[in-house]
């Protein structure tokens, strides 16, 4: 289908637009040039992205002279999107400023796209994605399940993270408990943790509501040592209120949930990366409560449901939509327990989701 054309006025706001963008990149690129020659940036160094402000990127040295320093750097105007956990050749100036002159090769890049489905970094050089849910906001398995495909399509492996385990009741246990434990039976490793304190019982022993909470902290610890790792999940599941216990010294804003909704509150507006004591580095991402898949296909989408693949392929038909078709092996191994109902339900939830949004897309496109 045609894109719709623009009128007269959007033609010129858009040149005019892209003209100044070009103006400022040249300008940059005049200013640079003068430190270099003036001999105000130092020898090419190594950094890190270690936050995304607008313009400006605030880069740690892990080289030299100004190792373990933040600077506040421009980018030059030949280098791609840069995202948080990205590698950098950078050259420091003066007063902690910079500029970035390459972007190292990425290991894995966690993407999501946005409303315009267009794909947008999120993170760089990833080792995990901890997919944090909690008691409150309730949990819904379609929304884990779009975070692990998503994991599972850039193939950096999911740990599916239950915060807040101190909200667990008679009401909300067993069909939290029945979610982590089909997440476990498909060999994703799960941590239920609470940031709150021990309760001290009669006998003066500290645990909490269901004795995992506090051993849940040291086991995520153990896990995040020597790794790069992202959470992800809605606003109010507690990811601020986890990197504050991990990292006591950090202002970390915190919200609370909506007493209307109980729904979560934005409080992080930037990717943010962070260096735990123990080792390993945590990327705090701004948070989601819809993660879209819009940009992968079926055969991705398939793929990203582990339990699928053993059976991809055996299908009677070439075609087949693994909807009412004969001899579907997806189909059949539903029926036979290998495949769980629930996780069938997600994947056609997600699949009709992303036709909807495609089709939405090519609406407004025609």
């Amino acid at each position: 289908m045609a894109k719709r054309k623009l009128n007269r006025r959007q033609q010129w706001r858009v040149e005019k637009v892209q003209e100044e963008r070009t103006q400022r990149a040249q300008k940059r690129e005049r200013d640079i040039s003068r430190q270099l020659q003036a001999g105000d940036l130092s020898e090419e160094q190594e950094g890190i992205v270690i936050a995304h402000f607008g313009q400006l990127l605030n880069i740690e040295a892990l080289e030299g002279e100004d190792k373990g320093e933040i600077h506040s750097c421009h980018v030059r105007a030949n280098i791609e999107s840069l995202v948080t956990g990205d590698r950098v050749i950078w050259r420091a100036g003066k007063d902690f400023t910079g500029i970035i002159e390459a972007r190292l090769e990425r290991d894995t890049i966690l993407q999501r796209p946005d409303n315009f489905g267009n794909l947008k970094p999120v993170a760089a050089n990833i080792d995990y994605i901890v997919i944090v849910i909690a008691p409150e906001p309730e949990p819904f398995q379609g929304l884990v399940d779009r975070y692990i495909v998503a994991a599972e399509t850039v193939g950096i492996p999911p740990v599916i993270l239950l915060n807040k385990t101190d909200l667990l009741t008679d009401g909300n246990r067993k069909p939290i408990d029945d979610m982590m434990e089909l997440y476990e039976s498909l060999g994703y490793h799960t941590i239920r943790a609470s940031v709150k304190p021990p309760i001290k019982t009669t006998n003066n022993s500290s645990t909490d509501n269901n004795g995992s909470g506090n051993k849940g902290m040291s086991e995520l610890l153990d896990w995040l040592d020597e790794h790069t790792s992202v959470f992800v999940g809605q606003s109010g599941v507690g990811k601020s209120s986890l990197i504050q216990a991990l990292l006591p010294e950090h202002d970390i804003r915190v919200g609370a949930l909506s007493e209307n909704t109980r729904k979560g509150t934005h409080t992080t507006t930037t990717a943010k990366l962070f260096h735990l004591p123990s080792g390993g580095d945590l990327v705090d991402s701004p948070g989601i409560r819809e993660f879209g898949l819009w940009h992968i296909g079926e055969q991705e989408l398939l793929e990203g449901f582990i339990e699928f693949r053993p059976h991809l392929g055996f299908c009677r038909f070439r075609d087949c939509h693994h909807e009412k078709e004969p001899k579907c092996a997806i189909l059949e191994a539903v029926e036979s327990g290998e495949i769980s109902e629930r996780r069938m339900d997600s994947y056609r939830r997600i699949k009709n989701a992303i036709k909807d949004q495609n089709d939405r897309g090519l609406m407004l496109r025609d």
